[in-house]
């Protein structure tokens, strides 16, 4: 019922790319069979520090690439997982984990490298933003998991269900892109970006308040 709800309301483009990305992954997962899906897991967040690591020194053209291969390895992760039948409960954690210390140093390696009052503002109201959307789904996909309305009922990929609203994977992915390759515009994107991940918590809050009584 909640994705129904939400993508009638609000398609979005994760939505419409899910396909062609889960076609790519499985194109790219063969050749890493042999590497554990935990692994692989460390891996990204490794290419993911380091990509920070070179915005920090404004090197952007590599922290892009290196923030790309971050983004490759953590849909491979799952990707190789499921089709080598090693899913487990403990490797959707870690990689939920691990995207949320990348979603976080990502943004702040890039004012450390250009750093200024309105851009650590900035970047305050953005990780604001993402702390309060955190709190919204997973409290919510809880809800669902109690209520047998989750991932596995529903047939999804992932772990637990991701309730979906304006902001998912592939704008996030998309927003931080640009973050890297327009630093000079910083402060408007995030800006933005947290204006639009607020309104993505008021979407589960309308949904929550009509089905959730």
């Amino acid at each position: 019922m909640l994705q129904t709800f939400i993508y009638r309301e609000n398609p979005m483009l994760d939505h419409y790319l899910r396909g062609a990305k889960d076609y790519v992954l499985a194109f790219l997962a063969p050749p890493l069979y042999r590497v554990h899906p935990i692994t692989l897991s460390f891996i990204g967040l490794g290419f993911g520090l380091i990509a920070g690591i070179f915005l920090m020194r404004q090197q952007y053209l590599l922290g892009f690439i290196f923030w790309l291969i971050n983004r490759i390895l953590d849909g491979l992760d799952g990707a190789i997982a499921r089709q080598t039948g090693r899913q487990s409960d403990l490797g959707g954690y870690i990689d939920i984990i691990f995207d949320f210390v990348i979603y976080a140093f990502i943004p702040i390696a890039l004012v450390v490298g250009l750093p200024s009052t309105e851009a650590f503002l900035s970047l305050s109201f953005l990780l604001g933003s993402f702390y309060v959307n955190s709190a919204s789904w997973m409290y919510l996909a809880a809800i669902l998991e109690k209520r047998r309305e989750g991932a596995k009922t529903k047939g999804e990929l992932t772990t637990i269900t991701m309730p979906s609203g304006l902001i998912g994977g592939a704008e996030t992915v998309l927003f931080f892109s640009l973050f890297i390759i327009w630093p000079q515009q910083l402060i408007l994107l995030f800006v933005l970006m947290g204006i639009l991940v607020f309104f993505t918590t008021g979407q589960r809050l309308v949904w929550a308040a009509r089905y959730l009584k």
